[in-house]
């Protein structure tokens, strides 16, 4: 299995050969080591009459392209394979997929460092370029200076069911990435290449004997054990590094640095999403903030072990601080036990005896001891206390550098390590109060007659209800929760609390009643959390601006936002809005929306914070993230950026820890730029938004024409995508619908509006159509085109960074569409294909040529060489499996979907097609 270097018989017509630049010339050599290894393990697993089958099909699949065949044929040839025989395919597959993914991770690495040893420009998006840049731009330091003491950037990790691999798969795949970047510039002598080359060798076939999913579906606890991995063993250990490149590139373009505030935090979803879960609720909040607060106590308590070895100065020769010597003391009498067990032989050593000690209070910290640390203030301010000992005494570079990172992830990480946000649909918060009031008809009073009951309640003039057994005790038993939780762990371990499908100011107002009924209030009887709504469908992001308007002319909401420090957070659903109207009218809204709430705050004397809720994929606002904040309203960002981080995109941004750091320094990047220097305002903006909201409607009432409104595209959807093996998935502890039993005929009924927004994407983007991408764009593309001509809709792409970015992200999933698979999996809706499919075809080739006539291109991706062969070389491998399912679903459905065997070879397949295009929802 070497796609770098294709053997070709004799009697056989020669396959092109996927070309790699000078430059990816060490990439070239990865994909080929680990393609050996791959067939080798093949053969040695199942024989080499196996592998020769795999490389023949491997060899069909690239000359069925090449020659532009008709793809039946291939189809014809997988079809009816053994059912165990059919699942060995598509692992072996899979398993080069693997195999590539991890060379171009590594490869990333490597042209990072390429960069940084060249002496030549800096890297595109590093700090080094941004800063260079600023000061090219008249951003003095004092200008900096006071943006970096507010600047904060806020990944937050969510629970959402898009991970279609397994934990302990990934633990190989870490060991896979660990050989390679060991020999990532060819360092190692031959035979410590043959030792990482069996290393390798093991996880691979490891990987292989590991079935892809686990018998069960994972819970909240699994959830948290997956997320925690990244906050704990990586981002803790890239934290300090991301500040001291931060502060090397400012110095290096500013000659001097400046003070830098917490710009970094993380939060998480975990345990805190309630919306749509029943296995979320006050029970799963309390584990997840214990199980946060025990791995942070744990990596403190290595770090400072491993400090108190290092710190090994004698007083005889250094001195040391009077507060190093008085904290010593003071221990001595707080912790006698530790104090005991101090060794004779370092009583010359005060930093290692502080150490120790500190570790002590570490220990009965994280057992509940009295003797324990009140919070992590105190703990950070002992820390202190040694790093300033050290630089007043020759210590700078013997020790000081170390506990300044201690020092860095206690100001980040506290005892909470990541903030938890809470998120609950305001449907239930209204369920909750029309129980609470005795009031059946809550939810259909007006707005205005539900936000005066809810002032009475706030402001004592209605007595507090009682709370009995039934539907609203888990609600406030949330907040009861908060109310205990928050004095242990501290105010910064919750995040914002999440309103979804929030629609009006009642909805906010709703958080804040529950609360106090609850007893969820602070010393001065506020209640102590950030509300913040989501807005989700096109309908409520156009609505928002009136929403928030009423939110902030409303004197009992004010004056909480008062006490918030006159802070809102509105989180943007990028999901549901694209689901509900397509991805373009999904793109502008968001847009739109951005721009009028970032003045109305601005109105109002409030500061917006926008939380945004992206996904993976393009349709669900995935993306580089640089990109996208660029592309910002101007003034929308604001020294700001919250954003979600979901499923396979946390492992892609964050699995290794160089990337994460790159990831990192790229976002920050962005938003120094998108702040500092944004963007002048164009005289031909007001036109290009003209032509934007003519695209937007015009996207729309095309995509809703097909997606909602015709009543049998259900029945389609569900023939031609495999959801409904995508819902039988033990990938997430929530449900795949917002309603319903999974049984087919009910989800028919209830159309495409239940489903969520992840398996919606997730099945266009298994069949290979990615419809939910481009439907509806090209219909839109085409009537502007002909309304005003090429130039403008060219020059919008080239000189407007929103309509550049949407072409660009349209164009990228044009190229990962293929329409001939497509057309397979729309036969299996047997009458409905004929109905349906030549309408979407014909959309497809409608946006592509559209595209590319903007784009003054012949093919897709023209631009972007590594992204074109990065696709090029998966696709053989793809297009294989993507056959097997199509012959598989039908075989399973035609037998009534049984939980077997079958089902299980189609689980593999849903993985290996995951692994192949690198993306799930």
């Amino acid at each position: 299995m070497n796609p770098a270097a294709e053997p070709v018989e004799a009697s056989e017509e020669p396959l092109r050969v996927v070309e790699f630049a000078p430059t990816d010339a060490l990439l070239r050599e990865d994909v080929k080591i680990i393609g050996a290894l791959v067939g080798d393990i093949l053969a040695e697993q199942r024989g080499p009459e196996f592998l020769a089958e795999v490389e023949r099909l491997r060899r069909a699949a690239i000359g069925h392209r090449e020659r532009n065949a008709p793809v039946a044929e291939l189809a014809a040839e997988l079809a009816g394979t053994e059912l165990e025989h059919a699942g060995d395919l598509v692992r072996a597959f899979a398993t080069y997929f693997q195999a590539v993914n991890v060379a171009e991770r590594v490869h990333r690495i490597r042209r990072r460092r390429d960069y940084e040893r060249s002496g030549a420009d800096a890297q595109p998006g590093s700090l080094r370029e941004v800063f260079a840049a600023l000061a090219a731009q008249g951003v003095s330091l004092e200008e900096l200076a006071a943006l970096l003491a507010r600047l904060r950037i806020e990944p937050v990790f969510t629970a959402h069911p898009t991970e279609a691999v397994r934990r302990a798969l990934l633990e190989k795949e870490r060991q896979i990435v660990n050989c390679l970047i060991d020999d990532i510039d060819r360092g190692r002598t031959p035979y410590e290449r043959r030792a990482d080359h069996e290393r390798i060798r093991l996880a691979l076939t490891a990987s292989w004997q590991t079935a892809e999913t686990p018998p069960v579906k994972p819970s909240v606890a699994d959830e948290f054990e997956h997320v925690g991995f990244y906050l704990s063993e990586v981002l803790y250990r890239v934290l300090p590094v991301f500040y001291e490149l931060f502060e090397d590139a400012l110095r290096g373009s500013y000659g001097e640095s400046v003070p830098l505030a917490n710009v970094l935090g993380f939060g998480t979803w975990v345990g805190g999403d309630m919306d749509g879960n029943p296995n979320v609720g006050a029970d799963t909040i309390a584990a997840s903030l214990a199980g946060q607060r025990a791995l942070v106590l744990g990596k403190y308590r290595e770090e400072v072990a491993a400090l108190a070895e290092l710190l090994s100065q004698s007083s005889e020769r250094v001195t040391v601080s009077d507060e190093v010597r008085a904290r010593i003391e003071e221990y001595r009498y707080l912790l006698p036990n530790a104090a005991a067990s101090l060794r004779p032989r370092h009583a010359d050593m005060p930093y290692r005896n502080l150490l120790v000690l500190i570790g002590a209070r570490l220990k009965a910290t994280a057992e509940d001891h009295v003797n324990g640390y009140p919070d992590a203030a105190a703990f950070l301010a002992d820390i202190k206390t040694v790093e300033d000992s050290l630089r007043a005494h020759q210590g700078e570079h013997a020790g000081a550098f170390s506990v300044q990172r201690l020092r860095r992830r206690i100001e980040c990480f506290g005892f909470h390590l990541a903030s938890l946000d809470l998120r609950q649909d305001s449907g239930t918060h209204d369920a909750a109060l029309a129980e609470l009031l005795g009031d059946r008809q809550w939810e259909a009073r007006s707005r205005e007659e539900r936000a005066a009951r809810l002032h009475a309640l706030l402001d004592g003039s209605m007595p507090a209800p009682s709370v009995g057994n039934g539907h609203a005790r888990p609600t406030l038993e949330v907040f009861r929760a908060v109310a205990r939780l928050r004095p242990r762990y501290g105010p910064r371990a919750f995040g914002p609390y999440i309103v979804s499908m929030s629609r009006s100011a009642a909805d906010a107002l709703a958080v804040l009643a529950l609360a106090r009924i609850a007893g969820c209030i602070d010393g001065e009887g506020r209640v102590p959390l950030d509300v913040a709504p989501l807005f989700e469908t096109v309908d409520d992001l156009d609505a928002a601006p009136d929403t928030l308007r009423a939110l902030f002319a409303d004197p009992v909401y004010r004056r909480h936002l008062q006490a918030r420090g006159n802070r809102q957070v509105v989180m943007l659903g990028y999901s549901d809005s694209a689901k509900d109207g397509g991805m373009l009218a999904s793109r502008w809204a968001l847009h739109r929306t951005q721009t009028a709430l970032t003045r109305l705050a601005g109105e109002c004397g409030v500061q917006i914070a926008f939380f945004h809720g992206r996904g993976g994929s393009i349709s669900r606002g995935g993306g580089k993230t640089e990109r996208a904040v660029i592309a910002a309203p101007r003034g929308s960002v604001d020294g700001y950026l919250r954003l979600t981080e979901q499923g396979e995109v946390i492992h892609r941004k964050y699995g290794i820890r160089a990337i994460a750091l790159r990831n990192l320094e790229q976002t920050a990047g962005a938003v120094l730029r998108a702040t500092l220097r944004p963007r002048t305002p164009d005289p031909r903006g007001d036109g290009w938004r003209e032509v934007a909201a003519e695209l937007a409607d015009d996207a729309r009432v095309h995509y809703r024409a097909l997606v909602h409104e015709d009543a049998d595209f259900p029945a389609y959807f569900r023939a031609a995508t495999p959801i409904d093996v995508i819902e039988r998935l033990r990938i997430g502890s929530r449900p795949s619908k917002r309603s319903g039993d999974g049984d087919p005929s009910a989800s028919l009924r209830a159309g495409i509006t239940s489903l969520r927004a992840i398996p919606w994407v997730f099945a266009w983007s298994q069949n290979r159509a990615g419809l939910t991408a481009w439907y509806g764009v090209g219909t839109a593309l085409e009537r502007a085109l002909q309304r005003h001509g090429r130039d403008l809709l060219a020059e919008m792409a080239r000189d407007w960074p929103f309509f550049r970015t949407l072409i660009d992200d349209l164009e990228m999933m044009l190229a990962k569409s293929e329409p001939g698979i497509f057309e397979r999996y729309s036969l299996l809706s047997g009458e409905l294909h004929a109905r349906f499919h030549p309408g979407i075809a014909a959309e497809f080739e409608r946006t592509r040529d559209a595209v590319l006539t903007i784009k003054g291109s012949d093919e897709l991706l023209a631009g972007d060489y590594r992204l074109r062969q990065s696709i090029r070389l998966r696709n053989p491998y793809v297009d294989p499996i993507s056959l097997l399912q199509v012959d598989l679903l039908a075989r399973w459905r035609t037998a009534g979907r049984p939980d077997d065997a079958l089902l299980q070879a189609l689980v593999a397949t849903v993985n290996g097609i995951s692994a192949g295009i690198q993306n799930t929802g």
